[in-house]
């Protein structure tokens, strides 16, 4: 079994691959643009979210030798556009206007190298190249609905909302439901999109699934629209439990971890007056209730065989990181 260093590594060369080769595409494009896109969009990463598009791809197609898969065309771009959307997102936090940070996965952030509206319009490109990806690359009959998921995720019901309520909320106490709330929508809508865009490109190649359903006391195989919505509800499930087990573990991480460990500054939530795990549930709580979500997002993948372990490796890596 590989580890989820592994995974993330094996698919994150695969789809970083491939945005190489798409940047190809935009040759005509202000070389000082280009240069800003690439330096953060190849400046390195876990690629969580694009290799939870391609692992849920491959689980809900019934690609069971992991070694030999190959993910679809549709799954790349869905992989790609979500990484170039997390990855615009990051560059925009990082402004003066947001978070004013300098540093960024170990190295300056783009708006200290190009300057903030090179950065801005670096963001926007991003943003506009991940749909274009999709609807260029997918296959046809799913570009709706993958443009609808990823557009849904980042819009002003998911992450770009979230993120407005994470400024409205600065220096104001929240409740605990209140805050994981936010977090559904700041960090947790992107975390469900992976997953379910690589649900939706599984049903274009699907030839069966790991997915058991109990009958009069043996496993059936179910029809495939019948599993793709159970394929759909599960991840959707567990990847709502993997979005807040990820942002309760990157708070407790921004308490107790170093700049050089974390590649970015820490220790900066509490100066901003920031609603934080820790500081409404205590170090200790805080990482009772990570496992506990990590708890609920391995139970909803509890009808699946042996295929989703490499996903249950990443949902545990993502509670038991360091970094």
């Amino acid at each position: 079994m590989a580890t989820a260093t592994d995974i993330m590594k094996a698919h994150g060369k695969s789809v970083e691959n491939y945005l190489r080769r798409t940047m190809t595409r935009i040759g005509a494009a202000p070389s000082r643009l280009v240069e800003a896109i690439e330096y953060s969009l190849f400046a390195g990463g876990k690629r969580l979210r694009p290799a939870l598009v391609l692992e849920c791809q491959r689980v809900c197609s019934g690609g069971k030798d992991a070694a030999r898969w190959q993910p679809s065309q549709s799954a790349l771009a869905a992989a790609g556009a979500i990484e170039l959307i997390h990855t615009f997102s990051l560059v925009h936090d990082d402004l003066p206007a947001m978070d004013n940070d300098d540093l960024r996965r170990g190295r300056p952030t783009n708006h200290k190298v190009f300057g903030d509206a090179v950065a801005i319009l670096a963001g926007d490109a991003m943003t506009t190249l991940a749909f274009e990806l999709i609807a260029t690359d997918a296959a046809q009959t799913l570009v709706p609905q993958l443009i609808r998921e990823l557009a849904t995720a980042a819009g002003p019901i998911g992450m770009i909302g979230g993120q407005i309520h994470d400024i409205e909320s600065e220096h104001r106490q929240l409740s605990l439901e209140q805050l994981q709330q936010l977090h559904r929508m700041k960090t947790g809508a992107m975390i469900r999109a992976a997953c379910r865009l690589g649900v939706m490109c599984a049903a274009e190649v699907a030839q069966g699934s790991g997915l058991r359903v109990q009958g009069s006391g043996e496993e059936e195989r179910v029809d495939r629209s019948t599993a793709f919505e159970q394929h759909l509800s599960a991840m959707t499930t567990f990847s709502q439990h993997l979005g807040l087990a990820f942002q309760i573990v990157d708070d407790v991480l921004d308490e107790t971890s170093t700049p050089d460990q974390m590649g970015k500054q820490t220790n900066k939530d509490a100066a901003r007056g920031k609603n934080t795990y820790p500081s409404l549930l205590g170090i200790d709580g805080a990482q009772r209730e990570a496992h506990n979500q990590l708890r609920m997002a391995l139970t909803a993948l509890r009808d699946f065989d042996e295929s989703a372990d490499a996903l249950r490796a990443l949902a545990t890596f993502v509670v038991l990181r360091e970094n």
